[in-house]
């Protein structure tokens, strides 16, 4: 067992929670969409055919924004083939994913999804095989109110008011040589210039999102950001960042210290980011979309990617990965990580949302479930309010590979003026001891008490969820947590996260 501490102020803030943090990312690919969120003739199909299952699971996560329709899926996506109707549409190669696309599901349909799912939608341009007009025409036909053809044939397929998007990204991981249309930084960052500032010409209060890098492991990282915003800078609003985690080689301690990685990644992006503006003498400071994130087992599905394949499946199964313990743990991580950059990173992606490297997983025809990475996403979107903190745990390290010594524990905590709520998420990464964590909470001048408190962990790291069993891996009460002389304790597990809410000494609270 090791000790470690850290101190609570409302004074030290970082920046308000951004809802945006909890986004998440629906890709024409695999069975996100069909049999994902849409599968007609499911049980619990609405008459729009959407999973009644699926929509109450997602609005339990607690999703604020979802990225649609790619992913390396929009490189080759032509957005007109998803509209008018469903019978007139057209069958269309997938390169991205070696699949066929029927267009079953397009704009209008995902559009009304996202309605009943309570969710606001990042669109996401196709800039691979396409460029400026037609960025121009989906978002005519998107958000523009009347009178154009675009807009008209919005109103003759049956949606009278636009729809208002206010996010675009500009392309997808064109950095990339697997993308359809990968571009060197200097052709993108023109092509990103030109698109943005016609849009803004359209729409002057649209945000909008860059191409950063693919993964901080491509040789170009941050050199590829550079150059590209110096052209596009003052033309957008943010920078994307993407990262995927895994254990290499059975490395469970530096697969548990994932967020340092995510930490140097975001703090390799801002410094390049600010040091292009600072070089254009700007006084616009970007922020990140970190659009794309999560655990994904992505050696497993490279050793059995069949790139001689003639066939062209719909919907087929692909990377529909099955989470453990471990992996819950290191999501909660990277939640963790996301709201210690809240001044900076201020929309977030989890990727993807069903059954593709996701938190819910479906059965044609059959049941729903949470894996178990859905807790630690449900449960920090819904407790994590008002204000980040600073927080600076004070606690031993353990050995990694990859990262040399790193924290054995790490943290951050909310505060929520309002009502006084403390909010405190917290990771023990080592695989044997477990943590008695004391943080002292007298700076608040209120009494507080434990309104609620959530750990996820097991003895078995890789036991997962299943249909079968679908609640193998949950968040349980915390066992061993009090606040007593304005000191909250608690006990915490190897290899666990834990979230604890503190309320003012209130019953109702």
């Amino acid at each position: 067992m090791f000790a470690a501490s850290f101190s609570l102020d409302p004074s030290f803030t970082v920046a308000p929670v951004s809802r945006r943090t909890f986004g998440s990312f629906v890709e024409h690919m695999g069975r996100c969409v069909y049999t994902g969120i849409y599968e007609p003739g499911h049980p619990t199909a609405d008459a729009d055919g959407f999973r009644g299952d699926v929509l109450a699971l997602v609005r339990e996560l607690g999703v604020s924004l979802v990225r649609y329709p790619g992913g390396n899926f929009v490189s080759g996506y032509r957005w007109e083939d998803g509209i008018g109707p469903v019978a007139d549409r057209p069958v269309r190669r997938d390169l991205a994913w070696r699949s066929l696309e029927t267009n079953e599901v397009g704009i209008d349909e995902f559009m009304r999804w996202a309605g009943k799912a309570g969710v606001e939608v990042m669109y996401a341009l196709n800039l691979g095989t396409r460029g400026v007009q037609e960025a121009l025409d989906v978002h005519e036909y998107l958000n523009h109110p009347d009178r154009t053809r675009l807009a008209e044939r919005r109103r003759a397929n049956g949606v009278e008011k636009p729809y208002g998007v206010r996010m675009f990204c500009l392309g997808n991981e064109l950095d990339g040589p697997w993308q359809t249309g990968h571009k060197t930084a200097q052709e993108y960052g023109r092509l990103a210039a030109q698109t943005a500032r016609a849009l803004r010409s359209a729409e002057p209060e649209l945000e909008l999102v860059v191409c950063g890098s693919s993964s901080s492991s491509m040789p170009t990282f941050v050199a590829w950001e550079a150059e590209v915003l110096e052209t596009a800078y003052d033309a957008v609003d943010y920078i994307s960042a993407h990262a995927y985690y895994e254990p290499v080689d059975g490395d469970m301690a530096s697969f548990l210290a994932s967020a340092v990685d995510m930490d140097h990644f975001v703090g390799s992006v801002v410094a390049t980011a600010d040091s292009v503006g600072a070089r254009l003498k700007s006084t616009k400071r970007l922020n990140i979309s970190f659009d794309e994130w999560n655990v994904w087992y992505l050696r497993d599905f490279q050793d059995r990617l069949d790139t001689g394949s003639t066939e062209w499946p719909v919907a087929p199964r692909v990377i529909e990965d099955c989470y453990s313990v471990a992996d819950a743990v290191v999501v909660g991580s990277l939640l963790i990580s996301l709201l210690r950059h809240s001044d900076r990173v201020t929309v977030a992606c989890q990727a993807q949302l069903v059954n593709v490297i996701a938190p819910i997983r479906t059965e044609p025809g059959g049941a729903a479930w949470r894996q178990t990475i859905f807790h630690p996403f449900a449960i920090t979107s819904r407790l994590a309010r008002g204000e980040v903190l600073r927080v600076e745990p004070r606690c031993p390290t353990y050995e990694t590979a990859r990262y040399g010594a790193v924290p054995a524990l790490d943290a951050v905590a909310t505060h929520d003026a309002d009502t006084g709520d403390v909010t405190v998420f917290v990771v023990n990464r080592h695989q044997s001891q477990a943590a008695t964590l004391t943080v002292a909470v007298t700076g608040f001048g209120v009494e507080l008490r434990v309104a609620e408190s959530w750990t996820l962990a097991d003895d078995d790291l890789l036991a997962v969820n299943t249909a079968d069993c679908p609640d193998r891996v949950v968040a349980r009460p915390t066992a061993d947590v009090e606040v007593t002389d304005g000191v909250l304790r608690a006990t915490l597990p190897p290899v666990s996260w834990s979230a604890v809410r503190l309320c003012v000494s209130d019953p109702e609270c």
